[in-house]
């Protein structure tokens, strides 16, 4: 599924215009971006939480020539899926 789709989705289960969809879709998730540029957490209940987690530094190994590559420390972003999302 990408971006399209899901404001097909929103166009189709509200009735509003697929401008307005698009650009309610576009809030959503440049709200949950700046939310988690900031560190913050986002809970969606009934879906699931999104999270920023340190990424730990180490070293890689470039898989053609087999040479060593430092990984820096960074963030990363994790999603736990909560208990009501079931895809049985």
């Amino acid at each position: 599924m990408i971006k399209l789709d899901i404001v097909n989705e929103v166009v189709n289960k509200t009735g509003i215009s697929k401008t307005k969809a698009e650009m309610a879709v576009e809030g959503v998730f440049e709200a949950m971006k700046d939310a988690l540029k900031r560190g913050e957490r986002i809970e969606l209940r009934g879906f699931g939480v999104f999270n920023v987690k340190p990424r730990k530094t180490g070293i890689g190994r470039n898989p053609r020539t087999g040479a060593e590559v430092a990984i820096k420390p960074g963030k990363a972003v994790r999603f736990k899926p909560g208990k009501e999302l079931h895809l049985d």
